[in-house]
């Protein structure tokens, strides 16, 4: 299938996923030609802009609106694009000392707003916003003027658009002191990094969005490349329609647990021990299709059964030792990391845009940290979606009613059944609360459970999977050619597994088999010597 007839596909999709998250409201604005209904959706959002943030609430506002008037899910996207690179062009010349004396003479709580008109230049701006064409539609538009009019102080304030976009922006106790509490704590551009130390800020105009995306990684491979460009692979799949930034955080502990991750998968211990679990388990499952048989009400997936049974086999002990301490302090640095990352949005490190967070693993456990702290602190309408891969955190009703009080759109928890590694490493937490990496999430409106049982055997295969699940979720832009070189990649990385647990098998049947023969060689030898006890002993009793 072509490249074209692939994006044309993925359009079909997402539009039918529009439909069904915000389904239509019946309105006579439908019968109106394509290109009003498209200059109408533009003009609502030059007036959402107008109010000096896009905040999630607006950009679910604009997906009802777009659902309602029929239009292609591209056109909201296309036109968020075309006016966040627009206003991204007005500030690029910006000089930081300007955004400084704003916040001095803003604090001292003297001039501000004659600082603000000073800065006005509405001159300089009328040009962007031609040249992108914003206001114009094709067979009409708003025209230059009324455009800017409706933009209010985003057409005229060079320091209102600073502002909406996060530049010069102190975040909370300023990142400095947030590295002291996070070692390498740092927000890295996927798409048109400036400079050496990546911050939010330093980005290529053409790179703005509305729309931001912080990707967190649960773990990091040590094989090359490493650091952070061995970090940014997992997210190479999500396209530049989003600002992304990956939250860099923690990368020696995480380059340990990778590490052991590695040693954990490649050893013979873990491969007897899935085997014996998915032996057990499949005895048990026929004793339940007995009809005989009462079966009982609440049924998880194998690796639960273990879990609460504290059944695991016992080669596994030798794995533990290698496993569980970096675990556990992943744990830890993975909690404090989530809080934050909760003051950083709340201080609008990224701007008065909303914030999308995407994570596996620990990665997710930063992403409940996170939203556990925004709840609490009843920081409402930041987050637009999260997505939770494989997360070891719990599933309990409370927590997740919680999270979805701060998450305005989709709240997705990606789960398997099958993951024998995370239930593993999570067994010495709290069991009571459940796993949301290891099942659904039940009771809580508006949350949506992906089984990736099928396809995620283990926990190592997250990491190759995060655009093939993203795309299977209906994320907006997604990199198909990406997506199919990750499967690529991880075809090739099964292929290695299953060749090593053969060469295991076939190194353990050799053994075995030479065991064999010298028990066989030795069994007649002391029979021998049992009939010469017997003549012996009758010898002497004649």
């Amino acid at each position: 299938m072509t490249a074209p007839k692939i994006q044309i596909q993925q359009a079909v999709e997402n539009d039918q996923l529009l439909t069904q998250l915000y389904p239509p409201t019946q309105t006579t604005l439908g019968s109106l030609t394509l290109e009003k209904r498209n200059l109408l959706l533009h003009s609502l959002l030059l007036l959402l802009l107008s109010l000096e943030h896009y905040s999630s609430y607006s950009r679910i506002l604009l997906l009802n609106i777009a659902s309602s008037l029929n239009l292609p899910l591209r056109m909201l996207t296309e036109g968020e694009v075309r006016v966040a690179k627009a206003l991204a062009q007005v500030v690029k010349d910006i000089q930081q000392g300007d955004l400084t004396h704003k916040k001095k003479t803003t604090d001292d709580g003297k001039s501000s707003k004659k600082w603000k008109n000073n800065m006005a230049d509405s001159g300089a701006l009328i040009g962007p916003l031609v040249a992108a064409s914003i206001g114009q539609a094709v067979g009409g538009g708003l025209g230059t003027s009324t455009t800017a009019s409706v933009l209010g102080p985003l057409a005229n304030n060079k320091l209102a658009v600073a502002a909406f976009f996060g530049l010069g922006r102190t975040v909370g106790k300023g990142m400095e002191q947030y590295a002291k509490d996070i070692p390498d704590l740092a927000f890295v551009p996927l798409h048109g990094s400036l400079g050496n130390q990546p911050e939010i800020c330093k980005i290529n105009p053409e790179n703005r969005r509305f729309r931001v995306v912080f990707c967190i990684n649960g773990w990091v491979n040590n094989e090359k490349p490493a650091g952070v460009s061995g970090a940014t692979r997992p997210w190479k799949a999500l396209e530049d329609h989003n600002e992304v930034h990956m939250l860099r955080w923690e990368l020696e502990t995480l380059g340990k647990i990778g590490n052991a991750l590695e040693v954990v998968m490649k050893s013979t211990a873990w491969s007897k021990a899935k085997k014996e679990i998915i032996a057990r388990t499949s005895e048990q499952s026929s004793i339940l299709h007995d009809p005989a048989c009462v079966k009982p009400t609440n049924t998880l997936g194998p690796v639960f059964a273990s879990l609460h049974q504290a059944i695991w086999p016992a080669g596994l002990l030798n794995v533990c030792k290698v496993i569980d301490n970096p675990w556990c302090i992943g744990l830890s640095r993975a909690d404090k990391t989530g809080s934050v990352l909760a003051d950083i949005i709340i201080s609008k490190g990224q701007g008065e845009r909303g914030v999308t967070l995407v994570g596996y693993s620990l990665g997710a456990r930063v992403i409940f940290t996170c939203l556990m702290a925004l709840a609490e602190r009843r920081a409402f309408g930041l987050v637009e979606n999260a997505v939770l891969m494989g997360a070891p955190m719990p599933s309990d009703e409370f927590s997740w009613c919680a999270m979805k009080s701060v998450v305005s759109g989709r709240l997705i928890n990606v789960f398997s059944e099958n993951d024998h590694l995370l239930g593993f490493m999570y067994r010495m937490s709290s069991l009571h609360a459940g796993v949301a990496g290891l099942q659904r999430i039940q009771g809580v409106d508006g949350v949506e459970n992906v089984d990736a049982s099928a396809n995620v055997s283990t926990h190592w295969r997250y990491q190759y999977m995060v655009g093939s699940i993203l795309k299977h979720i209906g994320w907006e832009n997604i990199d198909h050619a990406q997506v199919a070189k990750d499967e690529e990649v991880l075809a090739m990385v099964d292929r290695e597994n299953v060749e090593r647990e053969r060469n295991h098998d076939a190194d353990l049947a050799k053994k075995s088999g030479y065991g064999a023969e010298n028990e066989v060689q030795q069994e007649p030898i002391p029979t021998r010597k049992r009939k010469n006890k017997n003549k012996n002993k009758n010898k002497k009793k004649k």
